[in-house]
Parts: C-alpha cells; sequence; structure tokens
C-alpha cells in the first residue's frame, strides 16, 4: 500500500512551505485526500500533480496558467515530464557551454595570463546571462511558428525590409523595461502608457508596414510561443505586458493619437 503523507511531510520531501500547499490547493492546482480524521494527506497522484506545479512555477509561469496547463496540454505526468526533458536538456547544454568558458578562464589565469576584453566579455554574456535567450534560441522558437502564419514568400519580403536590426532590438528592449515599469503602477490611461503606446505602435508598423494582416500574424505568432511553457520564460514579452499595452493602444486609438 503507498504510503501517504501528512502537508508538514510533503512540504519537507518537496523543499515548500505548507503555506505553499494551501496555496496550491486554494488555486485548485492540487487536492489532497482527507483521513478518516479529516486531516490532509497526500498520496502518490498528489505528489504527482505536485511534481507538474513545481516544475512549471520554476519555469516563471503564474498560477492561473499553470492550472490552463495542466487542465490542458500537460494533463499527464508524461506529458509534463516530455517538457521538463527538452527544458533540462537546453540548459544542460547551456551550463556545459558555460562550464568549458570558465575552466579555459582559469586556466589562462593558472598560467600567468590576462583575460583580454573580449575574453571577459563573453565570460559575462555567456556565463552570466542564462535567462534570456540567445538569437539561436529565438530563431528556434519563432521559425517554426512564423511558417504557420506566413508563406516562403511573404517570409522572404519580410527578411528583405531595410532597418538597423541592433538599433530596433535596442528600442524594443527599452520599450519593454518601461512597460514593465508602467504596468507596475497599474495605469494604462497615463500620459506616459499612451507615450508608449505611441512609440510602441511605430516600431509594429516599422515591420508590418502598417499592414493589417500582417500586423494580426505578428500578433498570432507571439500568442502561439507565450503559450508554450518551454519557450515563455525565455521571451521578452509576457501576455500581462501585452495585454496592458493593448488596453493603453486602445485608449490611444480612442483619443484619435
Amino acid at each position: 500500500m503507498d504510503a501517504h503523507l501528512s502537508p508538514a511531510e510533503t512540504a519537507r520531501r518537496l523543499g515548500v512551505s505548507v503555506k505553499a500547499l494551501r496555496l496550491y490547493e486554494r488555486h485548485g492546482l492540487v487536492k489532497p485526500l482527507r483521513s478518516q480524521n479529516g486531516w490532509r494527506t497526500y498520496g502518490p497522484v498528489e505528489l504527482a500533480r505536485l511534481h507538474q506545479v513545481l516544475a512549471l512555477k520554476r519555469l516563471g509561469l503564474p498560477l492561473g496558467r499553470i492550472a490552463e496547463l495542466i487542465s490542458g496540454r500537460l494533463k499527464t505526468l508524461d506529458d509534463l515530464l516530455e517538457l521538463q526533458e527538452r527544458v533540462l536538456a537546453r540548459e544542460s547544454g547551456r551550463v556545459a557551454h558555460a562550464l568549458a568558458l570558465v575552466r579555459a578562464a582559469r586556466a589562462k589565469l593558472a598560467h600567468g595570463e590576462i583575460l583580454s576584453v573580449d575574453d571577459l566579455a563573453t565570460l559575462t554574456t555567456e556565463t552570466t546571462m542564462t535567462a534570456k535567450a540567445s538569437p539561436e534560441e529565438m530563431k528556434a522558437i519563432f521559425d517554426p511558428i512564423s511558417q504557420k502564419y506566413f508563406t516562403p514568400d511573404e517570409i522572404k519580403d519580410l527578411s528583405a525590409r531595410k532597418y538597423d536590426q541592433a538599433d530596433v532590438s535596442r528600442q524594443w528592449e527599452a520599450l519593454i523595461a518601461e512597460a514593465k515599469a508602467l504596468m507596475a503602477k497599474g495605469d494604462d490611461a497615463s500620459p506616459q502608457a499612451l507615450d508608449l503606446a505611441r512609440r510602441w505602435r511605430a516600431l509594429v508598423d516599422q515591420f508590418t508596414g502598417r499592414d493589417a494582416k500582417v500586423a494580426g500574424k505578428v500578433r498570432a505568432i507571439w500568442n502561439d510561443a507565450m503559450a508554450d511553457p518551454a519557450a515563455a520564460p525565455k521571451l521578452p514579452l509576457t501576455p500581462e505586458i501585452f495585454a496592458f499595452v493593448g488596453r493603453a493602444m486602445a485608449k490611444l486609438n480612442e483619443a484619435g493619437k
């Protein structure tokens, strides 16, 4: 007969707090069993569900999104483990690369060599900034999704449009950081939010050429990427940021600006 654990023992075994277990229960993420005396207990089924919850939480997903996933596409433990395997394989590759760079740097220092500016820049970006997807990772995320919405000719035409990619990337990073700060204040109708929406729209127009159909496809691509729990933690945008900017954009349009 499988053992059933108390909340305190479950929390200790999983490295969480009893308070966290209660929170997950309130959100409907796990439903503990009840003993004859009415005490909560956790068996194999409940522990498997907690593994799903904690694995997705580690990816940075909010509890509401976790609830959607474990009642949908990641309903079974094997579905979650398949996702976890992909994420861990990607992380292990990155860690192995970072470890090789650190060892190479230490070997240079051990031989009395000085690390060059290039060495230090590479060491910093490749071993400390692991949360941000590399251009190769972004390409791996978006290329398959883009092919769902755009034909090869359309992709070729969009790729041929002339603009400074590095400058545009810097502008997007600044806008997204600004959006996060404004979102924390919660006012999507403030002058600052409307100004952000205006500049956001201008950058979108630069890529889409003000083509509403293209803009719609781009939104669909981002929505698909953000819905992928393996990709979402690596993306600079979140559904919450999209929603905030969307509300500001709607108010900007209402004002005729």
